[in-house]
């Protein structure tokens, strides 16, 4: 992984999302988008993502990642010759696609030999009955499980996402416990923005949240890597933890844990059995991002339609690369320049310690507030002096 000093994020993202249509056969309760079934007749056509993909290899080495999702990116019959070109151009490219009947075995050897590096496939619960209500389809849940095996033995490497909301907070232990089983590359957590078809009721509380990125650390021990997506304290959680490991301090003392969390560790412990002190080896590389990745600083989205925004999840726009250059606009909007200021934050945001590293998610604070600078409202850690944490 690059070091901070060498990824200047004022300079170039570290990851960019293009969504390659809003069109899929699925109607997931918690994505971001609409649910419908045909393309939009505005989709950047073949050679428009070409130009893209030429600006984004522009933006220089390392250069950045590239991450095609949607909608359901297989509803594109030319998303085969984009991946190929993007990794001739010298693209790193994951894709993330719906299980639906397009991915089928075929085409799943084929975005392999088109020459995705990753790719990423949901598992919202250890079962069908949770998975699949999420989905709003019957049978999803087993088709991915059978995925997901068939890219063990292709040797393509699998980034599973969860996205935790109340319906499937109890079950995390037991999804860990498959992603464990199946060697997945990395477990990457979606926390739920209310944005799109996202509800607020679905949302676990704060205290929930505190609870929920401690039992992740727990998980990270038994090697397989973790990230986090719209829950940037995970970095204040982690920072935390390490420092107590350290001092040779239980965090259970310091931190503002509930009963959740320990129903949480004494599931995966029983489950996993203990965990190693230091997390465990794997026998892959992880290439994670950058460690205060965050919303316009270091990841920008391009939608299907061309326009830019800082994340899929803040719906602020700051350009169209039909009119203007992806790297004329990450480096010169003022709304991404404020979100990668720190001394731009409100309230407890602009205060925090761990605000460098941290952030909170501009994302949430946008769909609660309208002020996509203000305090993360997800957040239960008050800011201290760092004499008080000498303490």
């Amino acid at each position: 992984m690059k070091s901070e000093e060498a990824w200047d994020f004022s300079f170039k993202p570290f990851i960019v999302i293009w969504e390659a249509t809003r069109a899929c056969l699925l109607a997931c309760r918690h994505c971001r988008a609409e649910a419908i079934t045909r393309r939009h007749p505005r989709e950047l056509t073949t050679d428009e993502v070409f130009t893209l993909i030429d600006q984004i290899v522009d933006f220089g080495e390392p250069h950045p990642l590239f991450v095609i999702t949607g909608g359901d990116p297989l509803m594109r019959s030319d998303i085969y010759r984009i991946i190929r070109y993007g990794s001739n151009r010298g693209l790193r490219v994951t894709i993330s696609p719906s299980v639906t009947p397009l991915l089928t075995d075929d085409n799943l050897l084929r975005l392999k030999e088109a020459g995705i590096s990753a790719l990423a496939l949901s598992l919202d619960g250890s079962g069908e009955e949770i998975h699949d209500g999420f989905r709003g389809v019957e049978g999803v849940y087993e088709r991915t499980l059978e995925v997901m095996r068939l890219m063990e033995v292709i040797n393509l490497p699998l980034q599973v996402n969860t996205t935790v909301t109340r319906l499937n907070i109890d079950d995390l232990p037991n999804i860990f416990r498959y992603i464990y089983d199946l060697n997945a590359m990395t477990w990457s957590v979606f926390f739920l923005v209310p944005t799109g078809r996202g509800k607020v009721e679905d949302e676990i509380s704060p205290q929930e949240y505190e609870d929920v990125l401690n039992f992740i650390y727990d998980a990270f021990k038994y090697g397989v890597p973790v990230k986090t997506t719209e829950a940037q304290h995970f970095r204040r959680v982690t920072l935390q933890r390490q420092e107590w490991e350290k001092r040779g301090v239980d965090h259970e003392g310091k931190m503002k844990l509930s009963q959740k969390y320990h129903e949480l560790r004494t599931r995966l412990t029983t489950l996993m059995g203990d965990a190693p002190s230091r997390p465990a080896s794997r026998s892959f590389s992880t290439h994670r991002p950058s460690f205060s990745v965050n919303a316009g600083k270091g990841f920008i989205f391009i939608s299907h339609v061309g326009d830019v925004y800082p994340s899929g999840f803040l719906p602020f726009k700051v350009g169209d690369i039909r009119m203007k250059s992806i790297t004329e606009i990450y480096r010169g909007s003022t709304v991404l320049r404020e979100l990668r200021d720190p001394s731009k934050l409100k309230s407890k945001c602009g205060k925090c310690d761990y605000r460098f590293v941290c952030g909170g998610s501009r994302s949430r604070t946008y769909a609660l507030t309208g002020d996509y600078l203000e305090a993360e409202r997800y957040c239960v850690y008050e800011p201290v002096t760092h004499s008080q944490i000498d303490t």
